[in-house]
């Protein structure tokens, strides 16, 4: 099989059994303030996502990301400790796009508003978002992070992995996707190298000279790359005005 859905694998292997990137490092504590973990639940059973702070009262994510009774944890580096610089704080409602395709995984992106407003601290604060339809050019390196596994049948790992991937052509996507769509999707990760982003990264930033660009949303079954990242910039409407939105609303 050649896609991969990394939620439906990620259902094979809840809380417990999160790892890391494929190929990557442990980040530097912290260096990543934006970094959100989300744990939920579906059908009662737990599972985890990663996503960033574009607000402070908003985290956006992977729409496939989408379950009951959302938590986020901003300011973790050890997602198994409680750190003094953690926030944990439910989410108030769960906004996917409303033209989210659960087979496809088109618009796979989805806003989370929190309860409250986080607290800006050197471990807490939010990405930049990109400018409207902003092109990545082939060959340009970013990175992406997260709590997610090593590789199949991998031990867990606690602290947060980042790793370098490079922008690749679409035609490397479309190839092995046969819904790709290069207009809102981005293709990232070098096929002759095993560094990816992997399950339990979902959600998580493609970041680029230090602007949100993608979010990790799907790849194939054994973690080879290259991957499909929804792409933000075809989504800045939708997002600012859904923020825009239930700000105007309060606390309904």
């Amino acid at each position: 099989m050649v896609l991969f859905l990394l939620l439906v694998a990620l259902l094979l292997f809840p809380t417990g059994e999160a790892g890391k990137i494929i190929g990557g490092h442990e980040a530097k504590p912290h260096s990543r303030p934006y970094m959100a973990f989300l744990r939920f639940k579906i059908s009662g059973k737990p599972y985890i996502c990663g996503g960033f702070l574009v607000r402070e009262d908003f985290v956006l994510t992977a729409a496939h990301c989408l379950g009951s009774s959302i938590d986020v944890t901003l300011g973790a580096h050890n997602i198994m400790e409680r750190e003094r610089t953690q926030q944990i704080i439910p989410v108030r409602r769960a906004i996917p796009h409303p033209r989210y395709n659960a087979k496809t995984l088109v618009n796979d992106i989805m806003l989370l508003q929190l309860t409250r407003k986080a607290d800006m601290t050197d471990a807490v604060s939010p990405i930049n978002l990109p400018r409207s339809f902003e092109k990545l050019k082939p060959g340009m390196m970013c990175s992406v992070a997260g709590w997610g596994r090593l590789g199949v049948n991998m031990p867990s790992a606690d602290k947060l992995q980042e790793v370098d991937l490079e922008v690749q052509k679409d035609e490397k996507c479309i190839t092995r996707f046969k819904d790709y769509i290069s207009v809102m999707q981005i293709c990232a990760g070098d096929p002759n190298k095993r560094k990816n982003s992997f399950l339990g990264d979902s959600g998580g930033p493609l970041v680029c000279n230090g602007v949100s660009q993608g979010i990790v949303s799907y790849g194939e079954q054994y973690g080879t790359t290259p991957n499909v990242y929804t792409r933000i910039s075809s989504f800045l409407y939708w997002i600012h005005t859904t923020m825009r939105q239930y700000k105007r609303q309060g606390s309904a």
